[in-house]
């Protein structure tokens, strides 16, 4: 008896496929595949979640004192002279920070071994002005084990197991494969 699904796929394809659907799954809450995709997808995200369950209260918060340059109403940097030069005026800001135990840091590690990176872009900058690097303005990278920390780890902290569920849909009309949606409760 194998221990997992093959799916069809050579081994370094599968865990690409496995993996962005994990990735899909845990930041948007739900994704629409196949029975087997979906029964092999839902182990791994229920072995991610419980992580964040274990480890959701295991950290400290830890102020620190960061230099933050000032800018001005554009949001350029503001100069000033110093001995015939122009410097950038800093400000010295506190700032609370979470700060992972030994334990919630290697569940962090854990999950980004399986989590795909995934960047955020605003609905109104979608398919409008790229800047000068070649990315979308106002892109910024999610944080998904913050988010699985963080908003799973609270509500699924009373429930042991369990997170997702599998509605069939029917088959699909092109080769007939059972397609289902995969769910977190």
């Amino acid at each position: 008896m194998a221990k997992y699904r093959k799916l069809g796929k050579t081994s370094d394809q599968r865990k690409a496929l496995l993996r962005s659907q994990v990735t899909a799954l845990l930041y948007n809450g739900r994704i629409i595949t196949t029975e087997a995709r979906a029964k092999e997808v839902k182990k791994i995200a229920e072995s991610l979640i419980t992580l964040g369950v274990k480890e959701k209260d295991n950290f400290e918060t830890v102020t620190i004192e960061a230099k933050v340059p000032e800018r001005d109403k554009d949001g350029k940097r503001v100069k000033e002279e110093k001995d015939g030069k122009k410097v950038t005026k800093y400000t010295t800001v506190s700032k609370e920070i979470k700060k992972d135990l030994p334990s919630r840091l290697h569940a962090r590690h854990q999950m980004l071994k399986v989590l795909y990176p995934v960047k955020e872009v605003p609905a109104n900058v979608v398919g409008k002005k790229l800047n000068n690097a070649g990315r979308k303005k106002n892109t910024k990278e999610a944080d998904l084990c913050a988010k699985i920390f963080d908003e799973y780890g609270t509500k699924y902290a009373n429930r042991n197991g369990g997170y997702t569920r599998i509605i069939k849909i029917g088959p699909r009309k092109g080769d007939g494969a059972m397609e289902v949606v995969l769910e977190l409760v």
